[in-house]
């Protein structure tokens, strides 16, 4: 019997998505970082192989050796190169990214003919090289063997006249007007219609975009997580439970669950507000979580419960009033998760 916080994956169903998203986009570079989207990164370097891609992207230095060893195709590195990091790898199979002047004269002069692809600064003010820099960057490249340009973009296009694709547009004449000898543009971003417009405006560009979540997770409903009820107690209005001693607000049963902190369960990245209905829900919501009051993601008789209080580093304590059907132990539960953030127990291909 499955005991722990875990993910199940129509694996037909998940491929099928695989297959179409790869056939429709050609020269796509997936995106393989962090904890993988909850699948993990040597899963999805090994459908990268099925799918008969060419290269990934990983997001740091540390990803690469994994990477190398799960992939045989190239490896670009997300995270531009700094003269800090520890080593340079030499393997042929790696391509760094560069974005300032100075680090790409110290790399040539470290490394001669490492691959490189060189990325500008856009509007995410993050990393890259600014348009005015790239005469210089070319200067600087000495044997440095440049792969692509790269433009990594925002979300979306609030607040922006024209969006990415006005901004990829820009980026994409400065680069066949700069001096940079090569003809592909990495992108990131972009709708399916703003990369079809990009390659019919600039058809001597090779437009290859790099993606990563829409990829993997294009279609969430493969991908179901479950959790399993560890125990149970029923406990009355007042009583005291849990590491912090909270009251029950009412006659209920509390749930023991799998799945804590060290899953990612509670661990969310902040939202931006906008607009005065949405900041007041979450000044509500704050209140609630003041008062010990946090919605879980765990759902126990078709609805999302509260966490009893903040959930532990491998399991959760959930409170279910008592006008509530409560699972038996051993029960798996439904789990609402975000898998940029989630770490499971089981991966299992269905």
């Amino acid at each position: 019997m499955s005991a722990g916080f875990e993910l199940d994956v129509d694996t037909q169903r998940w491929r099928r998505h695989l297959d179409t998203m790869v056939e429709a986009t050609p020269g796509i570079v997936p995106v393989i970082k962090g904890n993988g989207y909850g699948l993990g990164r040597d899963l999805l370097a090994a459908e990268s192989t099925r799918l008969g891609l060419g290269s990934i992207a990983v997001g740091t230095y540390n990803e690469v050796p994994e990477a190398l060893a799960a992939f045989d195709g190239d490896v670009m590195v997300l995270t531009p190169w700094r003269p800090f990091f520890d080593h340079v790898l030499l393997d042929d199979r790696v391509i760094h990214t560069m974005g300032r002047v100075a680090d790409i004269e110290e790399l040539a002069a470290q490394a001669p003919g490492a691959r490189i692809i060189l990325e500008g600064e856009t509007s995410m003010a993050r990393h890259g090289l600014d348009r005015h820099e790239l005469a210089a960057a070319v200067a600087a490249l000495g044997d440095l063997r440049v792969e692509g340009f790269a433009i990594h973009l925002p979300l979306g296009p609030a607040g922006r006249a024209g969006g990415n694709f006005t901004e990829a547009q820009s980026w994409a004449a400065a680069l066949e007007a700069s001096q940079v000898d090569t003809t592909t543009l990495y992108v990131s971003h972009l709708t399916p219609a703003e990369l079809a417009a990009l390659r019919t405006h600039r058809p001597h560009l090779d437009v290859r975009p790099r993606i990563g979540t829409s990829l993997w997770l294009g279609d969430l409903g493969a991908l179901s997580v479950r959790a399993t009820v560890l125990d149970a107690h029923l406990v009355a209005r007042g009583e005291h439970i849990g590491y912090r001693q909270r009251a029950m607000p009412r006659d209920g049963t509390l749930l023991i669950i799998s799945g804590g902190t060290s899953h990612g369960v509670g661990l969310e990245a902040p939202k931006a507000s906008s607009g005065a209905v949405q900041r007041g829900k979450l000044l509500a919501k704050g209140g609630l979580e003041a008062a010990g009051l946090s919605l879980s993601p765990f759902t126990i008789d078709g609805k999302q419960r509260w966490f009893a209080e903040p959930p532990h580093m491998q399991a959760s304590m959930i409170f279910l009033p008592a006008s509530a059907t409560a699972p038996a132990v051993g029960d798996r539960v439904d789990v609402a998760v975000r898998f940029t953030t989630a770490t499971f127990d089981a991966v299992n291909l269905r």
